[in-house]
C-alpha cells in the first residue's frame, strides 16, 4: 500500500520514486526486512517527506539520464535534513550530482550481470565479502566523487560503483542490490537499513491486514461492493479482506468470459459454492468477449478490449442487484507499474493490464484495490494470515485477459481449443515434476505462424505452439527453469501427438528482464 500505514512505533523509510521499473521491488525487500515502507513521487517536498518522519530514504533508479537538463530532479533541502540516504543506480547519480559530484554518459550501456569489487570494509558491505555478483542497468556513471565521498566498491567496467560519506549516512550503490540476480543485495540494504539508519525492524503482514481493514471500512461506509473474482490467489484475498471489513455487503461476481484453462470456470465454481462458499454469482459472458475479440490482433487493443467488456458486464450486475456504487478487483503492484508509474514517476508502460490501463476512463464505479501496492508473494502471505487454503495460495499467476494474451494474434475458437489443449499437457506434466513447487509460472503460447512437418508418411503445415516455465518470487524479475531434456522432450511429444493442428513445439529461454513472463 502506498498510503498511510500502522508501523512499528512510527518506523517508516520512504522510497522516492524517480519512475524506476523496481521502485516498488525497492518497497517489497524493505518489508520483508521488517520495516514498513512507502512510495513518494520524487516531486515530493522536503516538508512533505519530513512529515512522514522517516526514519531513512531510498532513491530508486530510473529509465532517464542523470546528465542534462532534462534529468528528473529532486528537492535540494531533502539533502541537507539529516536522513540517511541510499541512492540505487539513478539515485546514485542524482545524489552524486546534487553534491557536487561529476557523472557523465558511458560510452556503452552496462545490463546485466558484473563483478563487484569492494575496496575495503566498510558498514554498508558489511558481512558482504570482498566480491559479489551483482546486477547492473545504466548508461551513465559517477565520473567524479562529491567532496567527503569514498569510493566503496568498483567493477571492471565501473570504477565508482558504490560510494559513501560516513559522517553524514549518505551512501550510493550503482548496481541493483533490490533484484534478486544481485548476491547479498537484501544484506546490502538491511546494513543499509539497520547499522546506518538505526532502524529496528518488526513490521509484519498482520500490521498490513489491520490497515487495509481500516481503508476499506473508511472508503466503502456502509455501501455494497461487487468483488471481480477470478479464482486466483489475488482476487480470493482480496475476497477475504472485504469479508473480514464489511461482510456480507461484499458481493463475490465470477465472470466465464471464454478464455479460460480447461476445465477452469467449473472448478472455480465448484471451489465458492461449496468447497468455501462465499456470496456468489457467476456469470457466463464467453460469447460477449469472443465477439468483442473478433479479428484484434494488437496486444494492447485486446487488453482493453477486455478491460470494458468486464466492467460492461459488472455494471449490469450492479444493476441487476439494485446497485452497487464500488468495485473491487485483486491488482497487484506487478500490474500497476507494468502499466504506468504509481507515483507520478516517468517510468515506462511495458503493457496495458486489463484491470489498470485496460479500463476505460468512464468507468462508473469507485475501485477498491487493497492490494495495490503488493507483491504476489506478500499476497500469499497475506492469504495465509487469512486463513486461505494452501491449495489456492500456492495457484499459478493466470493473467486477468486470459488466454487471449497467450494466442498472438487473434482470438477464434478454433485457437482457443489448440492453446487450451496445449496448456492442460503442460500442466498435467509439470504436477508429476519434482521440481514444481519451485516454479512460478508455466503455460503454452500459440504462435501466429506454421511450419513444414510430417507426420506418419504425411507433410503438415501446422501451428508452433511455445512454453514457458519461469522460476521467480515477485514476478518483476525471473529466469527461465533448466528442465531435464527428458521431461521436455516427453511433453512436446504429447503436444503435437495429441493436440491437433501442432507440429512444433519451442521452449522460452528468455528472462526477465528484457522479456516478460506473459508474450503479450
Amino acid at each position: 500500500m502506498s498510503g498511510s500505514a500502522k508501523t512499528t512505533e512510527g518506523e517508516t523509510v520512504v522510497v522516492l520514486d524517480f519512475g524506476s521499473q523496481y521502485t516498488q521491488l525497492i518497497v517489497r525487500r524493505v518489508r520483508q526486512l521488517g520495516v514498513y515502507c512507502q512510495i513518494l513521487p520524487h516531486t515530493a517536498s522536503c516538508e512533505e517527506l519530513l512529515s512522514l518522519r522517516p526514519k531513512a530514504l531510498i532513491l530508486s533508479g530510473s529509465p532517464g539520464s542523470a546528465v542534462g537538463p532534462a534529468a528528473a530532479d529532486m528537492d535540494a533541502a531533502i539533502l541537507e535534513s539529516g536522513l540517511p540516504v541510499l541512492g540505487i543506480c539513478y539515485g546514485m547519480q542524482i545524489l552524486a550530482r546534487m553534491r557536487g559530484g561529476v557523472v557523465q554518459k558511458a560510452r556503452a550501456r552496462e545490463y546485466g550481470p558484473a563483478v563487484l569489487k569492494v575496496d575495503g570494509p566498510n558498514e554498508l558491505f558489511e558481512g558482504c565479502g570482498r566480491t559479489l555478483d551483482v546486477w547492473m542497468s545504466h548508461g551513465d556513471f559517477v565520473a567524479e566523487l562529491p567532496q567527503g565521498f569514498s569510493g566503496l566498491a568498483h567493477t571492471s567496467g565501473t570504477p565508482i560503483a558504490a560510494m559513501g560519506q560516513a559522517a553524514a549516512k549518505q551512501y550510493g550503490v550503482q548496481f541493483h542490490p533490490e533484484v534478486e540476480h544481485t548476491q547479498k543485495g537484501i544484506k546490502i540494504l538491511g546494513n543499509f537499513l539497520f547499522r546506518i539508519a538505526g532502524c529496528r525492524g518488526g513490521w509484519s503482514m498482520k500490521d498490513f491486514i489491520e490497515d487495509a481493514v481500516d481503508q476499506i471500512r473508511t472508503q466503502v461506509g456502509d455501501q455494497r461492493v461487487l468483488c471481480a473474482l477470478s479464482g486466483g490467489v489475488d482476487s480470493a484475498v482480496t475476497a477475504a479482506l472485504l469479508n473480514r471489513a464489511i461482510g456480507d455487503r461484499t458481493v463475490c461476481v465470477f465472470v466465464d468470459n471464454g478464455l479460460l484453462r480447461l476445465g477452469e470456470a467449473e472448478q472455480i465454481r465448484r471451489l465458492f459454492r461449496e468447497e468455501h462458499p462465499l456470496s456468489f454469482r457467476s456469470l457466463d459472458a464467453a460469447d460477449k468477449f469472443l465477439l468483442a475479440l473478433r479479428g484484434v490482433e494488437d496486444p494492447e487493443k485486446k487488453r482493453k478490449i477486455i478491460g470494458e467488456m468486464f466492467v460492461q458486464v459488472f455494471r449490469e450486475e450492479a444493476a441487476r442487484i439494485g446497485g452497487a456504487k464500488f468495485l473491487a478487483q485483486g491488482t497487484l503492484y506487478p500490474d500497476v507499474i507494468e502499466s504506468h508509474s504509481a507515483s507520478g514517476g516517468p517510468s515506462a508502460t511495458i503493457k496495458t493490464h486489463h484491470n489498470v490501463g485496460g479500463l476505460p476512463d468512464d468507468l462508473e464505479f469507485e475501485l477498491v484495490e487493497p492490494l495495490r501496492g503488493l507483491f504476489k508473494d506478500e499476497v500469499r502471505l497475506l492469504g495465509r494470515q487469512l486463513g486461505l487454503p494452501e491449495q489456492m495460495l500456492k495457484r499459478q499467476p493466470f493473467p486477468g485477459p486470459g488466454l487471449a494474451v497467450r494466442i498472438i494474434g487473434a482470438v477464434t475458437e478454433d485457437r482457443l481449443r489448440v492453446v487450451r489443449e496445449a496448456d492442460a499437457r503442460v500442466q498435467e506434466e509439470l504436477r508429476d515434476y519434482d521440481g514444481f513447487s519451485d516454479i512460478w509460472q508455466s503455460f503454452a503460447v500459440l504462435l501466429p505462424v506454421k511450419t513444414v512437418g510430417g507426420m506418419g508418411d504425411d507433410r503438415t503445415y501446422a501451428t508452433v505452439v511455445a512454453v514457458p516455465v519461469a522460476m521467480s518470487t515477485a514476478a518483476m524479475t525471473a529466469d527461465w527453469a533448466r528442465l531435464p531434456p527428458e521431461f521436455l522432450e516427453r511433453l512436446s511429444s504429447r503436444i503435437i501427438n495429441e493436440v491437433k493442428g501442432v507440429n512444433r513445439v519451442v521452449y522460452d529461454i528468455s528472462p526477465k528482464p528484457p522479456s516478460t513472463i506473459e508474450w503479450e
